[in-house]
């Protein structure tokens, strides 16, 4: 098995590689061929010598949630298997992309479709919830759409950070990308499932005004305009066409205290997520 600088075409498996989708410092993930069938998938291939005990942890995690679960908005899991050096997960290829691309193309979105974009993470975060995971980096790039047009699926995808957190529990392990990050991360706080909330509350957020809630050069300074803020920066050119249902759920997943920040029950029963487009 090569390295991740090999060059594309080479098989791994009962699959050929075809092209660099992305990678991390852990990981790169390849759009792939099955050599029979031809199906397109996006196999993503794990360096385990690049694996500390608490990456290695979350791979265990990220293997056995995903799995176990077949659902249509989390990234479905067809089979793994081990090469030299690394670990291969071969999941379904979404040919979307993701939603960070999604918004550098198209923009701020409608609130309508900001709320469908919302109410297919909500469905997805259930199951995670349900097996007591937290994925601690929901972000606009870990969120995969399965094609282009606009009846597209929102796929929750990179589970290589998550976490079992079963209720009254805390976890400490400062982990995610910051823009997404809840202050508690930030500040090296102990934090629970909240952390998620956060995240999707920044995504919103991006979804609707184009841009992240916050901002900064370093994490100092993210973490200094998140507590400096005293109204979220809203785009005026949206703010007085954002219906108040929006704005709330907003506000209250993107409360700095996680004690005021909606837990995942709240967010879930949102009237935001459940009004009716008019």
């Amino acid at each position: 098995m090569e390295t991740k600088n090999q060059s594309k075409n080479t098989r791994v498996g009962d699959y050929v590689l075809k092209s660099k989708l992305g990678e991390s410092s852990i990981s790169t993930v390849w759009k792939a061929e099955h050599v029979l069938s031809g199906d397109v998938v996006a196999v993503k291939q794990v360096f385990l010598h690049k694996l500390n005990k608490h990456l290695k942890s979350c791979l265990d995690c990220e293997l056995n949630f995903l799995s176990s679960v077949n659902h249509p908005n989390i990234i479905r899991l067809h089979e793994v298997f081990q090469a030299e050096k690394c670990i291969l997960l071969v999941v379904e290829f979404c040919a979307g992309g993701n939603l960070s691309s999604y918004i550098r193309k198209h923009g701020r979105v409608l609130e309508h479709n900001a709320r469908t974009f919302l109410q297919q993470l909500g469905a997805g975060l259930e199951i995670l919830h349900s097996h007591h995971i937290i994925h601690r980096d929901l972000k606009p790039e870990n969120i995969l759409l399965s094609g282009v047009d606009d009846e597209a699926v929102l796929k929750i995808a990179d589970f290589g950070l998550s976490s079992i957190l079963h209720p009254g529990k805390y976890a400490e392990k400062v982990c995610g990308s910051p823009l997404y990050m809840a202050p508690e991360v930030l500040q090296f706080q102990r934090y629970d499932e909240k952390v998620d909330m956060w995240s999707v509350g920044a995504i919103l957020f991006e979804l609707l005004n184009g841009y992240p809630p916050f901002s900064g050069r370093n994490n100092v300074q993210l973490l200094r305009d998140i507590k400096a803020c005293k109204c979220l920066p809203f785009s005026q050119l949206i703010l007085p066409g954002l219906h108040s249902d929006c704005l709330d759920i907003c506000i209250k997943l993107l409360s700095v205290d996680p004690v005021n920040r909606l837990s995942f029950n709240e967010f879930y029963q949102h009237s935001f997520l459940s009004r009716k487009v008019r």
